[in-house]
């Protein structure tokens, strides 16, 4: 009897709920407390700065040899949850162009115009779609190498990722070819603005100098993304089941994405598809000739998305209601920056960022110079976690590598390739970048899914990043 009863008993135990990820807005503020506890730790201090002219923009950079120790100011408990806020307040310009952009999409994506376009391209690429991974990353490689595609890269996310799932891949393939095919060309960039240009101007070296050599390693970083991509892809296309994202995406809703029959192209169908296409040339012109960031390229795809409605026979109300659609698709994607932003918060107002690059120079100023250069990548490397823009890296370190490479007789040049290559690869894992997170979000791909794919190739470019490196500071870039 007591036997039957404990079985009945054991039976009315509910089972034990299987551990789930963080979301990741848990995994930010996580990463946020985690950083507030370490400004108790870390001594408060900065270094002086000045206003200096660099290419054609002023921007505020550090001055060698001021750091001192500063009053401490950790971050307390009311002002971790004050972060959000803030972080969410210096990345609103971010945050609403990912809103604007996707309300866009949305009111495309109410014409059933790229619905109906990716199906029909699918239709016609049949066992051919591997030759498009090439292509697709080549061009988004080269935008990154030329004018800093970074931002810019988000709204393709929304049109990648369906065509990828359509093409018998999956959604990391649609998301790598953007995120990957960008960032390898970022990384490696040979005349990118942002990071070349600022590095050289503060490094007081040619704009744009040393583009051969630059050129040679963005080809190789290219190769080794697509190639990556390629493989995994292959893989997916010939099992399924071998996706890392099976399940998440056999769980997806299609409403928006590819599903349904599928009719020929209509007219209007290949105007807004037409449209489309005129918007990412304008975008292209625009970034690169007229200097156009944030808020420009978000009003030419909200013109893009009114024009689209009413070629596509929307009413108004009708637009309103497919741009606020398109919005609440990205309400994660967009707030995921302002956490990621409060991290860099309560560095900055803890006043620790200053001290961690103190400390991590002066490390690399002892090392032999035969290993300095690549004492100088380990240390920018290790940085971008704290600092993701390029730019603000750039104006934060290179003014006291530059006279730490003539110190330890490293090339100038070297040192901008330290800064770059450090700067450039980890952006694909850090979870400290908006961007990243942003697309991730909108791809609906988890963190860990991403990083357990991407590390391989990341792994593989810090190390082609140190022999290129190694051979450079030896035997081309020679003091």
């Amino acid at each position: 009897m007591s036997g039957s009863a404990n079985t009945a008993e054991g039976n009315t135990q509910k089972p034990k709920k299987k551990w789930e990820f963080p979301h990741v807005f848990a995994l930010m503020f996580g990463l946020i407390i985690i950083t507030a506890i370490l400004t108790y730790f870390i001594p408060a201090g900065e270094y002086d700065r000045e206003t200096k002219i660099v290419g054609d923009q002023e921007r505020t950079v550090v001055i060698n040899d001021t750091y001192h120790e500063v009053e401490g100011s950790p971050t307390g408990f009311f002002e971790i949850f004050e972060t959000v806020h803030k972080g969410m307040t210096q990345s609103a310009d971010i945050i609403f162009f990912i809103f604007i952009v996707g309300g866009a999409f949305g009111i495309l994506n109410a014409t059933k115009a790229i619905e109906t376009g990716l199906a029909n391209l699918s239709m016609k690429m049949a066992d051919k779609e591997i030759y498009l991974i090439p292509v697709i990353m080549t061009l988004f490689a080269l935008g990154g190498g030329t004018f800093g595609m970074s931002e810019e890269t988000i709204p393709f996310i929304m049109i990648l990722v369906p065509l990828a799932m359509k093409l018998g891949f999956d959604s990391l393939t649609g998301a790598a070819m953007v995120i990957m095919g960008s960032g390898a060309g970022f990384t490696a960039s040979f005349m990118n603005p942002f990071t070349i240009g600022v590095a050289q101007g503060i490094a007081e070296l040619p704009t744009f100098s040393g583009m051969a050599v630059r050129l040679v390693m963005w080809f190789i970083f290219v190769a080794l993304s697509i190639a990556f991509v390629m493989i995994y892809a292959k893989k997916v296309k010939k099992n399924p089941e071998k996706s890392l994202m099976y399940k998440i995406d056999k769980e997806r809703n299609f409403d928006d994405s590819l599903s349904g029959e599928y009719t020929k192209l209509t007219a209007r169908q290949g105007i807004i598809i037409g449209l489309l296409a005129v918007t990412i040339i304008i975008l292209a012109i625009g970034v690169i000739y007229f200097k156009w960031f944030i808020m420009e390229i978000a009003s030419l795809f909200l013109i893009m998305g009114v024009i689209a409605g009413f070629v596509g026979r929307l009413r108004v109300n009708e637009i309103a209601n497919a741009f606020i659609a398109g919005c609440k698709d990205l309400i994660v994607g967009a707030l995921v920056v302002g956490f990621a932003y409060g991290i860099l918060v309560v560095l900055e107002e803890s006043n620790t960022i200053d001290t961690i690059l103190f400390a991590a120079s002066s490390l690399v100023s002892q090392l032999p110079t035969a290993f300095s250069a690549i004492g100088m990548y380990v240390f920018q490397s290790l940085l971008n976690f704290l600092v993701p823009s390029g730019s603000g890296q750039a104006a934060l370190t290179m003014p006291i590598m530059t006279p730490l490479s003539d110190l330890t007789g490293v090339n100038r040049q070297t040192a901008v390739m330290a800064f770059q290559l450090g700067d450039g690869i980890s952006n694909a894992i850090t979870p400290t970048s908006g961007v990243l997170m942003a697309s991730l979000a909108i791809a609906k791909i988890p963190w860990t899914t991403w990083f357990r794919w991407v590390i391989p190739l990341i792994l593989l470019f810090y190390i082609a990043g140190a022999i290129i490196l190694t051979i450079v500071h030896l035997f081309i870039w020679t003091v």
